[in-house]
């Protein structure tokens, strides 16, 4: 998707942060549309359906985390990009972030430049997708994987995994750049099955890593994992 085609929604109540970052974007080639407090940004993206959608938390109707799960529940924004751009930079801020439903989480202050690229980041994602080979031969950027053979094929070169690394893996790649709360992993790969503690799963990302690269996946403290292409 062209830069052209992307329209992003600016959502704060300083009108500063609006002025600064909706300039920069622009000037990026971005559409960017802005609303002042979570009842106009609600109300803004259901009307234009951004791409993406930035979020500050602490602002008057309605603060941002309230404004990120309202959103998640409309379904013509149910592929929307959230981050959240903010001075709070606290650990359990971060985590109500991500708890509803926020893809990203960016601190302030922050550098124009460094936020412009941050943003074309995120944004890349949506042109990140599984390619469904066949029912069941997913590939994602250089990484192959079979599940009817349970391999997995990176650069060509076959990679053997257990079972449970391997439906780890197969989680990760179904969303590219997704955020995978640890609460999510155990019930999607684990189940009922009985899991000695949360180190299980920090176990077998690290054996991951070991065995595919570990520039693939990132830790997001406290929240759960996520695969980089």
């Amino acid at each position: 998707m062209k830069k052209k085609d992307i329209t992003i929604l600016l959502v704060d109540d300083e009108q500063d942060i609006i002025e600064i970052v909706g300039y920069n974007l622009k000037k990026e080639g971005y559409n960017i549309v802005t609303a002042n407090n979570g009842i106009e940004g609600l109300e803004k993206a259901k009307k234009h359906l951004p791409q993406l959608i930035i979020l500050d938390v602490m602002m008057p109707e309605m603060d941002g985390i309230e404004v990120c799960e309202n959103i998640r529940t409309i379904p013509q924004l149910e592929n929307v990009l959230i981050t959240f751009l903010t001075a709070r930079g606290e650990d359990y801020s971060q985590l109500a972030g991500y708890d509803a439903g926020a893809d990203d989480y960016i601190t302030k202050p922050i550098k124009p430049r460094v936020l412009v690229s941050k943003i074309n980041a995120l944004l890349r994602r949506l042109s990140v997708k599984p390619n469904l080979v066949s029912e069941n031969v997913v590939e994602v950027g250089n990484i192959k994987i079979d599940r009817d053979e349970y391999k997995v094929y990176r650069d060509g070169e076959v990679v053997l995994l257990p079972k449970k690394e391997f439906e780890l893996l197969s989680l990760l790649s179904s969303r590219p750049g997704k955020v995978f709360k640890r609460e999510e992993i155990l019930d999607k790969v684990w189940g009922h099955e009985v899991v000695v503690g949360g180190r299980t799963i920090d176990v077998h990302i690290r054996k991951l890593r070991e065995k595919i690269g570990d520039q693939y996946f990132k830790t997001v403290k406290g929240v759960g994992y996520k695969l980089e292409i």
